[in-house]
């Protein structure tokens, strides 16, 4: 049987292993791209190597109708014109029959963010905590002064942190590295918390156990504190703080970080570079969200934005 004779899942078991080693595609896009396919063969009912372009928009529009998010749906018909696009490089197919399809386009939200007075009283909680005060401030400092993604922060190797650092290298998407600086609350939290996670490491050395690589430890699978756990923490740390939780996730700290720098007169470029965005498209949201809030912040206080009458 040749290769383009095979089931589809190994179409997409092939595909999904060109993406890991040829474009060091992210764990999560991975999955992400394997649920989307395995969807479309489910629905298909047929050999990847006979799709037409009119299958690939019912299927799109079979998506729209099951209510999937426009989002959702462009990640869809992202990863059929990948797979197809491999298949015809590959030779199992003579054409690409995705490839003049539009896909829907993305519903454009503002990302949500929280206010100054907000962080402050989630920062207290942090500090306030009854379980691990240190490593929930250590944390939410972290994440607060420098803007990494969860997932960048919760694998931080604790060879990083080492030294009172003024600047943290940080490992983001496709292993691009950055630096990011360390405020003076963030600096004094890593201490504290490194004084404490040493003295732990040291017992459980002593106890005959390996000593870990990683800044914010745990004896599971992955070594480090794993990202529910940490999202867990900060639903928790919202309720302590009396922000409504449905407000706060690791993500929406990213956000703020972002939006108060920008507030503060910080330019796009450096915000950029900070987030560790490939492009600054992407980092142009936040002036969105800033215009919003200014409006928000006009329509309020602005006496020609009163209602009412007014003296000449």
């Amino acid at each position: 049987m040749s290769a383009a004779d095979q089931p589809n899942s190994h179409w997409i078991q092939a595909f999904l292993e060109a993406q890991a080693a040829e474009l060091d595609a992210a764990t999560n896009t991975q999955l992400a791209y394997a649920r989307d396919l395995a969807a479309f063969s489910d629905w298909l009912h047929g050999h990847f190597k006979d799709v037409t372009r009119s299958q690939v928009e019912r299927f799109l529009i079979y998506c729209d109708a099951q209510g999937l998010a426009k989002s959702t749906r462009a990640r869809r018909l992202s990863a059929i014109k990948q797979l197809f696009r491999f298949a015809f490089e590959e030779g199992w197919r003579e054409d690409n029959p995705a490839i003049q399809i539009s896909g829907p386009g993305r519903d454009k939200r503002l990302p949500k963010t929280l206010s100054h007075e907000e962080v402050d009283a989630l920062l207290a909680a942090a500090r306030n905590a009854p379980k691990e005060p240190l490593r929930a401030t250590c944390l939410m400092e972290l994440l607060y002064a420098t803007g990494m993604r969860v997932s960048e922060l919760v694998s931080l190797p604790v060879s990083a942190a080492r030294g009172d650092p003024r600047m943290l290298l940080v490992r983001g998407k496709g292993g691009k590295e950055r630096m990011v600086p360390l405020s003076p609350p963030a600096r004094a939290a890593v201490a504290d918390w490194l004084a404490e996670r040493d003295t732990r490491e040291d017992a459980a050395v002593q106890a005959g156990k390996a000593r870990s690589l990683f800044l914010f430890p745990s004896r599971g699978k992955l070594g480090h504190l794993t990202r529910q756990a940490f999202f867990n923490l900060i639903k928790d740390l919202a309720v302590a703080a009396g922000v409504p939780p449905a407000k706060v996730t690791p993500h929406t700290l990213r956000h703020a970080f972002a939006t108060h720098l920008l507030a503060g007169g910080a330019d796009l470029r450096s915000i950029q570079t900070l987030l560790g965005h490939a492009d600054v498209a992407t980092t142009e949201i936040y002036t969105h969200v800033l215009d919003a809030r200014l409006k928000d912040l006009v329509l309020e206080h602005h006496p020609l934005a009163q209602s009412g009458p007014r003296d000449d």
